[in-house]
């Protein structure tokens, strides 16, 4: 029996087939995957997850496609790291690290959503996949489609960093950079859904796209021995990766894999575009729209397409919400290369920099285990840090160079 029953509106419950679509048409509200969980517990148990592949394709019976991955097929299973230096830093005693930096291929978290978006485009037998992305996502989907032999057109706001341009072009994908920001590309790209018979991943694809951020749950709750953290840490953009990681967690406690979930979920975002924390913490149920300023450009979307929803999974799970500066956000990307040697890109700076705000208010306890989501690389960003750090001491080839030099750095060191 079909585990995909079919997509259902999440405003007004009207029920679709499996088609690509995102919008209702009685209401205009958006569309999600109908699982027949039934079915899928038949399927699944932690015996059976456990013996599949290290990647997200061990979740395949909770991912929205028909038969087998084509595409991806190396995504995911990233370490979840016990992060003791950061911890003392920020006063926690529990604290882990889910670092999607070190994704395959494209080092981020985007890799698993597209890795789902572009075997269920296969699927529906499309040839061109096409994207609206500030970087990580045109990344993953240049690269995704080179793999799996698509045609791919990425649509980028013309002011994106260096490194995520070049981490696109160089997969051969038709980069088209529009003048304006994230918003005004996902517009257009809106608009070419109806002209052209391509799959946009995050538009005609979304439902079955968004839920592969789904399994950035399942993995650390698995990785954690099979149950949910107390506390997860998630930066915003869209908002979808808050909700489907949530769902994930939830759906294994429905299918009785893991406890029920207590989990008390996080937002994190830039002050400079901060319209989902804004909306929490002024206790609103609207998000008003932001035109993006911050280095923190990959979560930088001033209309998030899943807002309401990352809102909402924050208000009913307890958790809270906190926004940081663009000085805190270099600080965050700082403190977590010089505690635990991860070189993250400017979402994950916002990351740390929230949980540090989180724990001085009190709601982070010390002893809790917490999780923050480290979403995607460094060596992308690297524009953020250029001018923040110190550079190197240039020495001599001899012995006496090298003694001044330490010389001068412990007198620095000193002096701090």
């Amino acid at each position: 029996m079909a585990k995909v029953l079919g997509l259902r509106c999440r405003e007004c419950g009207q029920e679709y087939g499996v088609v690509p679509n995102h919008v209702c048409e009685m209401c205009f509200g958006p569309l999600e995957v109908r699982y027949d969980y039934e079915e899928i517990g038949h399927r699944i148990s932690r015996t059976s997850i456990e013996s599949g592949p290290p990647s997200i394709w061990r979740y395949k019976d909770l991912l929205p496609i028909d038969g087998e991955p084509t595409v991806g097929l190396n995504c995911g299973w990233t370490p979840l790291v016990r992060a003791e230096r950061l911890g003392r830093e920020l006063g926690l005693r529990n604290l882990y690290l889910k670092n999607d930096s070190v994704n395959h291929p494209t080092l981020s978290f985007k890799d698993r959503v597209v890795s789902v978006a572009l075997t269920k485009a296969r699927e529906f037998g499309y040839e061109v996949v096409a994207c609206a992305s500030t970087g990580n996502l045109a990344n993953s989907v240049a690269a995704h489609a080179a793999e799996g032999g698509f045609t791919s057109y990425i649509f980028i706001p013309d002011n994106l960093e260096l490194g995520k341009v070049l981490g696109t072009l160089v997969y051969g994908a038709n980069v088209l950079a529009v003048s304006g920001n994230y918003d005004e590309v996902n517009r257009l790209c809106a608009e070419a859904v109806g002209k052209y018979n391509w799959a946009f991943v995050n538009i005609n694809l979304r439902p079955y796209y968004g839920d592969g951020s789904k399994t950035f749950g399942y993995e650390i709750a698995e990785q954690l021995g099979w149950r949910a953290p107390d506390h997860i840490v998630v930066p915003c953009a869209g908002g979808s990766l808050m909700s489907k990681t949530y769902k994930g967690l939830n759906e294994l406690a429905q299918l009785g894999i893991i406890p029920p979930v207590k989990t008390k979920m996080y937002a994190a975002q830039a002050s400079g575009c901060s319209p989902i924390t804004t909306a929490i913490k002024t206790k609103s149920d609207v998000i008003r729209p932001v035109k993006p300023n911050t280095i923190a450009k990959s979560i930088a979307i001033g209309n998030p397409a899943d807002g309401y929803y990352a809102i909402d999974t924050v208000r009913k799970s307890g958790g809270w919400a906190e926004d940081v500066t663009d000085d805190e956000v270099i600080e965050g990307i700082k403190l977590l290369g010089r505690t635990e040697g991860i070189f993250t890109e400017t979402a994950g700076g916002v990351t740390v920099a929230v949980a540090r705000k989180l724990v001085e208010q009190g709601r982070l306890p010390a002893d809790e285990l917490v999780v923050l989501a480290i979403t995607g690389n460094g060596l992308k960003t690297q524009e953020a840090v250029t001018d923040c750090l110190s550079q190197p001491m240039h020495i001599q080839p001899n012995l006496t160079s090298l003694k001044e030099a330490i010389g001068l750095q412990r007198q620095a060191a000193l002096s701090v």
